[in-house]
């Protein structure tokens, strides 16, 4: 192989792998360093997908992630604008914090925004579906009333995957 040509796959190759580590970097907030702004947070990983404000001025900034929303990231900056912490909050450890009571916002700034919605109109309530990676095949459900409050929350079967049998069984 002539030199030239080796130098121009070496560079691709590098281009490549910049581009690899680019787009897994874009995913998770894992490679912000604490004190990050949130137009770092935003220029890394795209437009927030929720912002809700903190005790002590200080601001959370939701980003959802993967297909189906399955991944959720919370970031929390500090009055002056700067990077606390961060959270993947789709697991049971968080789910097990929302109980009945709870408001509309208080969910949102805990779990993020749903991967869907289901309006049930005679039961004057809404079901929030939270899809996230489990091997389970299950998602987590927050019933919110009409007046925006939690009335029960809980993991279920996810209906994807019963590979389209009737409720019957057949």
């Amino acid at each position: 192989m002539d030199m030239k040509r080796q130098q121009r796959l070496v560079r691709l190759a590098t281009l490549t792998m910049a581009l690899v580590a680019a787009g897994c970097a874009s995913y998770s907030p894992a490679g912000l360093p604490v004190g990050a702004s949130t137009d770092d947070a935003e220029r890394a990983l795209g437009a927030a997908t929720g912002r809700y404000a903190l005790p002590d001025s200080g601001r959370r900034l939701e980003f959802a992630r993967g297909p189906a929303g399955k991944h959720t990231f919370m970031l929390d900056f500090d009055a002056q604008g700067g990077l606390v912490s961060w959270e993947q909050v789709l697991t049971p450890a968080r789910f097990a914090t929302i109980e009945p009571g709870l408001t509309e916002n208080e969910v949102l700034v805990r779990m993020g925004h749903p991967a869907s919605i289901l309006p049930i109109p005679r039961q004057k309530l809404r079901v929030w579906n939270y899809q996230y990676f489990n091997n389970d095949c299950t998602w987590f459900q927050v019933s919110i009333s009409d007046e925006g409050r939690v009335l029960q929350a809980g993991v279920s079967a996810d209906p994807k995957c019963d590979g389209g049998r009737d409720r019957s069984g057949t």
